[in-house]
């Protein structure tokens, strides 16, 4: 596992109201979410790098309000199919 340093002005954590190991983990997740969001990273890639089992991640997803589903209905219901 890679370790990271990050520097972070003081009131980014107090404004959140978390101390560095929870803002870490915070940090870590909404980086997942995101990429994942973005179609970057697989579910499973994106619950690793948040710390989560991928169920855990599926339900941090609801929380921020993100799609478990990579692809809409028409991506879905277009793929091979010609008119």
């Amino acid at each position: 596992m890679v370790r990271m340093t990050i520097e972070m002005p003081e009131e980014a954590l107090a404004g959140l109201r978390k101390d560095p190991p929870s803002f870490a983990r915070e940090l870590r997740l909404a980086a997942a979410v995101k990429w994942y969001e973005m179609k970057m990273v697989s579910q499973g890639r994106a619950a690793e790098i948040a710390g989560l089992s991928r169920r855990e991640f599926l339900d941090a997803l609801g929380r921020f309000g993100v799609t478990p589903f990579q692809y809409d209905a028409d991506e879905v219901v277009g793929e091979g199919i010609e008119s």
